[in-house]
């Protein structure tokens, strides 16, 4: 009798002990589900008949299209042959959101309750340009954090999904009656406006997007940074771009909770981002990302016997979209609060693994002299070409002008929409509200000129220290305070901006009750740092 264990995992029962792939406790199940997908793969792509119209896209980061064949865990859906497909059904629901009312009747046909009438139009979806999809890396980890970030929950978990990294799609679509160049030309032009809004799942997040953007664009701007990657789980570093979305969808909920009332900020940074709404289940958000890396170099941060994957982007393209068709005064309001909370970002941290700390090796470097310790934090900043986009700082003081002023955007963006603007205090750690926040800075000359650095690493005064408190954190704890070294740009007489040093800032969520917190905030005032916001 044959051992029910040497069964393809894809075809057995995803229970405990069978095919379950979804853990990352258990990478070694995920691994084998793909090496034996990919092994019975065909190698050469399906071709679409001779009458069907052909069009190439490349994706800018990660395809994820979900089957739905498998509760616990995303996977593509998968052709005759194991050639992973993206179905011509989802292709037409996403050509139909982009028609005028005339387009869909004839292009998509029309149901009502007396008559059904087909359109012209068949969608034959779209499969990879060639085999080269299984050369990349198909298991994709994710990690939802925002509830432990922002808030006081203390449950997260990593999970895995099936997606595919960069491919090219080649999409077919055939007509039932003969059609001109001019009418194709139309035909692909709606398809063209329909996959800007990306395609598959979680395409807020910077999936399933295409590289051009040139009608749900609302704001570009170019970024550089280093820090750390992500590891996936055969501990291969990974640059994702959905830590972009993480980081700004973090920041909006930390600013709506500080000017109304929980429900309402949660309800509003769905409604901007996405998410789950209970029974009336997902909501399609205003807001999405799209990242394309210019000069993006990995490589491994060696201490020990231990590799860690680091990023160098010299340069980089961010991109906030627009996801659904909107007025142009909606447009311009959003832009507003996108470009506002997109800068209070930079201001704050950065984006990604230890976002909350800075840069290590520009700011300490004599930390990793013996080779003996991890790497610690990243630097993100505007490129010369977007550092307009920098709040100038010509006195310290003005950083409460510059969070007054993103409060107003988010402030006026809730009058906007309608909603209430009525604070209510809440229970969560992370709430940017002045009663529950203190924001600490001072000028630093140069990358030299990090003052609290050090405080992380050992006593700030006497036998005084915060390293490994609840206040900084450690593994597997979140701390309360970021650090950070803003790029100062200071505004000449002319209305230039010219780079002078850093602004060293502390941001810090402290809890009251906690001894060696209050003892650091006595500290400060004699430190040289000066409360900037905050009470």
């Amino acid at each position: 009798m044959a051992n029910s264990n040497e069964v393809p995992l894809m075809f057995q029962a995803p229970v405990t002990g069978r095919g379950q792939i979804q853990y990352i406790q258990k990478p070694e199940q995920s691994e084998r589900w793909v090496d034996e997908w990919v092994e019975a793969a065909a190698t050469k792509s399906p071709e679409f008949g001779h009458n069907v119209k052909t069009k190439e896209y490349q994706i800018s980061w990660r395809l994820l299209s979900n089957s739905g064949q498998d509760d616990d865990i995303i996977r593509p859906v998968i052709a005759a042959n194991g050639f992973p497909y993206y179905p011509g059904a989802s292709m037409k629901g996403a050509f139909l959101r982009s028609c005028t009312s005339e387009q869909k009747i004839k292009y998509c046909g029309f149901q009502n309750n007396n008559e059904t009438k087909p359109g012209i139009l068949r969608f034959h979806g779209a499969y990879p340009q060639d085999d080269t999809w299984c050369e990349q890396p198909l298991i994709d980890v994710v990690h939802p954090q925002e509830n432990w970030q922002v808030k006081n929950s203390n449950s997260h978990s990593a999970f895995l999904q099936i997606s595919l990294y960069e491919p090219t799609l080649v999409f077919g679509i055939s007509s039932t009656v003969k059609l001109d160049d001019s009418e194709w030309e139309t035909i692909w032009s709606i398809w063209d406006k329909a996959i800007e809004r990306g395609i598959g799942s979680r395409v807020s997040a910077g999936y399933g997007q295409p590289v051009n953007h040139p009608e749900t664009k609302l704001i570009t701007v170019n970024l550089k940074g280093q820090g750390l990657a992500s590891q996936l789980v055969d501990k291969s570093g990974e640059f994702r771009p959905n830590m972009f979305k993480a980081a700004l969808r973090g920041h909006t909920l930390r600013l709506f909770s500080a000017v109304t009332d929980e429900n309402t900020a949660e309800e509003s940074t769905k409604e901007l981002w996405g998410g789950f709404a209970g029974a009336k289940g997902a909501i399609v958000g205003d807001l999405g990302i799209t990242f394309h890396a210019e000069k993006l170099v990995m490589d491994e941060f060696k201490y020990n016997k231990n590799k860690m994957p680091i990023y160098d982007l010299k340069k980089g393209n961010l991109t906030i979209l627009c996801m659904k068709n909107r007025s142009e005064e909606y447009r311009k309001q959003l832009r507003i609060l996108a470009k506002a909370i997109l800068r209070f970002s930079l201001l704050i941290g950065g984006f990604g693994k230890s976002s909350r700390r800075i840069d290590h090796r520009i700011f300490f470097p004599e930390y990793f002299d013996y080779e003996d310790k991890p790497m610690i934090g990243c630097q993100w900043g505007f490129t010369k070409e977007s550092e307009q986009y920098y709040f100038p700082v010509n006195n310290i003081k003005h950083i409460k002008n510059i969070i007054d002023g993103v409060y107003k955007a988010v402030n006026n963006w809730l009058v906007f929409k309608g909603k209430s603007q009525n604070y209510q205090k809440n229970s969560w750690r992370e709430s940017f509200h002045p009663e529950n926040v203190q924001v600490w800075g001072r000028f630093a000359v140069d990358k030299d000129d990090s003052l609290a650095v050090r405080w992380f690493h050992g006593n700030y005064k006497g036998s005084q220290s915060i390293k490994g408190s609840k206040l900084t954190g450690k593994m597997g704890h979140i701390g309360r305070i970021y650090h950070r070294m803003y790029p100062r740009l200071i505004k000449t007489t002319d209305d230039q901006l010219r780079p002078k040093g850093y602004v060293e800032l502390l941001t810090i969520f402290p809890d009251k009750r906690d001894e060696t917190t209050k003892e650091f905030l006595t500290f400060l005032p004699t430190s040289g740092f000066e409360k900037l916001w905050g009470v």
